[in-house]
């Protein structure tokens, strides 16, 4: 075959591959993620959170839930010990770095910490709300002992004080925790489940996705309801849900009311499937730990 000839062929063929991707992009809606920001109490946002803004569609184009960017809005989460051992007391580092690279050291606090943190495993058998402590120079540390091997992922909840107009954000990094792995299965939905030291939390309500509906949790000791329980960080109780399968962190925000026996919620889940819930209560001086698992657009009732 001739150079001229050879040439041709191969831009004849280059302009079939070029229009086969044109078409399958045609055919295929893309992924947009747009910077969002999180919105204070029981005010609409468009992305997900733990507790602090709304969720829904803001111009039409929907946004990520929060947790499932690393960066977002010039800020990220430099997670400096990316590996540990199941089962083995350790130090999680972490700094959340700015616009300029370097460790923000200005958080805005809300619910008595400047920024708070959770790790989950991602079959969501375990759960862990900790309480970090920044050093001077922005590294955060905070001790764990994670129990089960497996993939984890870190979030943390803040809102930047170094620029005026800085919004609430929920970032998430990937943990690995070594041993021996075996995924546990999620527990099925319950209107009811026990909690060590005699305690009973019922959950009444359901999630409704793109819809904001109430949580109500009741919570007994001994199969009398406790109308005593302390605060915990600003509230009566202290709600994180995340979704199956990618650990978005959903919007949750508590509603007046306490000290019990009912503490309740204002959920807006994003989309359809199955959510875990964590809410965190205390009690005679200690914090326990009461897990759900609900499917958005189902309903329990206590």
């Amino acid at each position: 075959m001739g150079t001229g000839l050879k040439i041709t062929a191969f831009a004849a063929a280059l302009a079939a591959t070029f229009g086969t991707a044109y078409g399958v992009g045609k055919g295929v809606d893309p992924v947009v993620a747009r910077p969002a920001g999180h919105a204070g109490h029981g005010e609409p946002a468009a992305r997900g959170g733990t507790e602090h803004g709304g969720h829904g569609e803001q111009g039409g184009a929907a946004e990520l839930p929060g947790g499932l960017q690393i960066a977002e809005g010039g800020y990220a989460l430099d997670l400096r010990t990316p590996r540990l051992a199941a089962g083995r007391a350790a130090e999680i580092r972490f700094a959340v770095t700015g616009h300029d690279g370097r460790p923000v050291t200005a958080f805005r606090g809300e619910h008595g910490k400047e920024l708070h943190l959770v790790v989950a495993s991602g079959d969501l058998a375990v759960y862990r709300h900790l309480h970090p402590v920044r050093a001077a120079d922005g590294t955060w540390s905070v001790p764990a002992e994670l129990p089960e091997a497996g993939g984890y992922r870190v979030f943390a909840d803040f809102t930047p004080g170094d620029t005026k107009d800085a919004e609430n954000l929920v970032l998430g990094a990937d943990l690995a925790v070594s041993g021996v792995y075996a995924p546990k299965e999620l527990p099925a939905p319950s209107a009811t489940v026990q909690v060590e030291g005699g305690y009973e939390v019922s959950l009444a309500g359901g999630l409704a996705p793109g819809r904001t509906s109430e949580l109500k949790l009741s919570v007994t000791k001994n199969g009398r309801p406790v109308t005593d329980l302390e605060p915990y960080l600003g509230a009566y109780g202290h709600l994180v849900a995340l979704r199956a399968g990618d650990l978005a962190h959903l919007h949750v925000h508590p509603n007046e009311g306490g000290p019990g026996p009912v503490v309740s919620f204002s959920a807006t889940p994003p989309s359809a499937g199955t959510y875990r819930l964590f809410l965190d209560f205390q009690h005679g001086g200690k914090v326990r730990t009461a897990a759900f698992t609900v499917a958005a657009g189902g309903h329990l009732a206590a």
